[in-house]
């Protein structure tokens, strides 16, 4: 078996696929929040894809904000960011490829001043989540910005620097508006109906809070699209590697 880093995709099995692109040569002009499995099974699969075809603008810098998300953090560090992507097929039948789209990783509660100046620079084009429903603060009721996260609420008190969602893409629009650098846009990938308009809500209500001039740029020069998401990735379990390492010797 052979332990998934760059310098050992020469010597995998020929009936896995790999990246065929110059990873150092690509550039993480998408942020994105939540590394889990319907993120690399979907959009970071996605985007390999476009690397492949020459797009290589279009990377990704993964971030994790949790405790939990420093398992992770460390799963992907030992496997220089890449992973295995296993489809299987109706009739049973399985495809592996190593996914190389993820070129960094920053986790929060190391570093939250590396998040903010990665979100806050002009290369930075696209930031996109995988927060679940409860990480917006949106209240299903009312729809009104209700965060009841220690993040959050320690960030809206004015913690510094921050550390939630919110705060971080708060601080980091903020920067850019007073360096004159274009907003970035902000792309839902959670399964909530209007997941845009729900994004939206939650920036802004977090925003008007802490500065509502800056609220009031954010609306009129960040978009907030929405996206259909009706997929769910299953879990990877010990089980589910002993078969990867047994099938495609990973």
């Amino acid at each position: 078996m052979t332990d998934l880093t760059a310098a050992a995709l020469p010597s995998l099995a020929a009936n896995v696929s790999v990246p065929t692109y110059d990873r150092s040569a690509v550039r993480a002009r998408i942020v994105h929040f939540g590394v889990g499995g319907f993120h690399r099974a979907h959009e970071a699969m996605y985007l390999d894809r476009l690397l492949e075809a020459g797009h290589t603008e279009w990377g990704l810098c993964g971030v994790g904000v949790l405790s939990f998300d420093a398992a992770m953090r460390d799963a992907l560090a030992a496997q220089d960011d890449l992973y295995t992507l296993v489809t299987t097929a109706p009739d049973g039948s399985s495809t592996a490829r190593v996914v190389g789209s993820i070129v960094d990783y920053l986790f929060v509660p190391d570093d939250p001043e590396a998040v903010v100046a990665k979100l806050a620079d002009s290369d930075t084009a696209i930031v996109s989540l995988t927060i679940t429903e409860g990480g917006y603060g949106i209240d299903d009721a009312t729809g009104d910005y209700a965060p009841r996260d220690e993040a959050t609420l320690a960030d809206l008190d004015g913690a510094n620097p921050p550390r939630s969602v919110m705060g971080l893409l708060t601080e980091a629009l903020r920067r850019r508006r007073d360096a004159g650098i274009p907003a970035f846009t902000v792309m839902s990938c959670d399964n909530i109906q209007g997941n845009g308009h729900v994004a939206r809500a939650a920036l802004l209500g977090f925003a008007e809070r802490r500065d509502p001039d800056l609220s009031a740029w954010i609306a009129e020069n960040v978009s907030f699209p929405n996206s259909m998401v009706d997929r769910i990735t299953p879990v990877t379990t010990d089980e589910t590697r002993a078969a990867v390492a047994s099938e495609f010797g990973i």
